[in-house]
């Protein structure tokens, strides 16, 4: 008790002090300056311009940009109960995914949320991603390289394992190759603004990554804007047709959403790939510029929206599995994204926060959970790789019941029965957008009996 007071008369004169400074003084000598810049500029550009000031070198912000354009809470779900009837059983809510269903040996999942391409060295560390594997198919989905190589760990971890045919070049070999259960071609990362050279310096690669991606000691490494020996539309054509004749599991492409989606997709339409992945530019990353994170490429949402209609338009949407990634975290994404014409989601940045759950005290308060994930990440050989992966398994396994209970509302006999007549919108220009109805417009009644 009588610290307590000693110590609230100590801070009496101190507080009296700087409230009365705050409130009378001059703005050009007042501390309360530094909020009324930050309002203007926010918080968050003055410490990124803090710490351009101190490095005087590119910034790499991990786990994607804080600006979300996509409107998904705007879209809701259409629930039906007196005209047509909810499904009777949720446990009959079919939740079977099929990525390249045409395909010699098409990738079947149990569920239509997948992790998305992170990888070993670029991104996290090797415990993380063997956490990610096994939680992956503890839940009955996959996981996917990045642009890594494959590793024994990861491999023997992973039920499904989708490997990254990318512009780095450390996994086009056939042994690397012939272990996938699919091959996405990666041309491009919404985190990044689409592709750009990334380099990855040699003092930061340690024995076992430069082992993995077949460096020599001393030896930089850089993931270039374009794939190795790719100059031409051609090329990428080629390449795909190669792929394809040469292993019988599906082989897709994957870019990051821009406003040339249109353009883009008539090349990929001239290939006989199985899938196309979409990264919005909400997607995440280990660390990417912020400014091609928060001012490059075409939201999420928009981008799955254009992908669709081009396709349907087309009259080719069978052709293709849809894969949408970039900032979904919650069911109710998942659940619109799928309505609105993708075939799954892929999840990153949440996939972590999940996995890492319990963990994260680890590192708090003296470091964020980025250090508990990523490769550089000082506190990375503490992650519990079993518990991580349980984590991830009952976030997953979360994530589908509630997905179930909604199908079942909307009286849907599986997930891949919803599609955009289950959907409605209180905005006008999302509406307009992603072609669904206006809540503000009344339906006709001929349903009504």
């Amino acid at each position: 008790m009588f610290t307590s007071w000693l110590f609230m008369k100590m801070l009496d004169p101190m507080a009296d002090e700087g409230i009365s400074k705050v409130l009378t003084e001059d703005y050009t000598d007042n501390p309360f300056l530094l909020a009324t810049v930050a309002e203007k500029m926010t918080l968050r550009a003055l410490i990124e311009a803090s710490i351009r000031a101190e490095t005087g070198t590119v910034l790499g912000r991990p786990l994607g940009s804080p600006v979300v354009l996509s409107p998904w809470d705007k879209i809701l779900l259409n629930p039906k109960q007196l005209f047509e009837m909810p499904t009777k059983d949720v446990n009959t809510i079919g939740t079977q995914t099929i990525i390249g269903p045409t395909a010699k040996k098409p990738l079947k999942i149990d569920i239509p949320i997948m992790i998305t391409g992170m990888s070993y060295g670029g991104s996290l560390s090797l415990q993380m991603k063997m956490a990610l594997a096994k939680g992956a198919s503890m839940a009955g989905t996959s996981t996917n390289t990045g642009e890594s190589a494959v590793t024994h760990e990861e491999r023997s971890s992973a039920k499904y394992l989708i490997g990254q045919y990318h512009r780095g070049g450390w996994l086009s070999s056939p042994e690397q190759l012939k272990q996938l259960d699919a091959i996405e071609i990666q041309l491009g990362q919404g985190a990044w603004g689409g592709a750009v050279d990334e380099p990855i310096l040699a003092d930061k690669i340690g024995d076992h990554l430069r082992e993995t991606w077949h460096l020599e000691k001393g030896q930089n490494a850089t993931i270039y804007s374009r794939m190795p020996g790719v100059k031409n539309q051609q090329d990428i054509i080629a390449l795909v047709e190669s792929l394809k004749s040469e292993y019988d599991v599906p082989v897709g492409i994957k870019i990051a959403g821009t406003d040339y989606i249109e353009y883009e997709l008539a090349v990929i339409a001239k290939t006989n790939a199985d899938f196309i992945t979409l990264d919005g530019s909400e997607g995440g990353t280990s660390s990417a510029p912020p400014t091609l994170e928060d001012h490059v490429g075409l939201p999420t949402l928009h981008s799955l929206v254009r992908a669709v209609n081009w396709l349907n338009k087309k009259g080719i949407r069978d052709r293709f599995s849809l894969i949408i990634v970039g900032g979904l975290a919650t069911p109710g994404h998942f659940l619109k994204a799928l309505a609105l014409g993708a075939d799954a989601v892929y999840i990153g940045t949440i996939a972590l926060m999940a996995a890492m759950q319990s963990q994260v005290v680890k590192t708090s308060p003296q470091a964020p959970p980025s250090q508990l994930a990523l490769y550089s990440g000082k506190m990375n050989d503490k992650l519990d790789i079993e518990k991580a992966a349980k984590h991830l398994s009952n976030f997953l396994k979360s994530c589908v019941m509630e997905m179930q209970l909604a199908v079942q509302a909307v009286g849907k006999q599986t997930i891949k029965d919803l599609n955009r007549s289950d959907l409605v919108t209180v905005d006008k220009e999302v509406a307009k957008m992603a072609y669904i109805r206006y809540a503000y417009e009344p339906r006709s009644e001929e349903k009504n009996n």
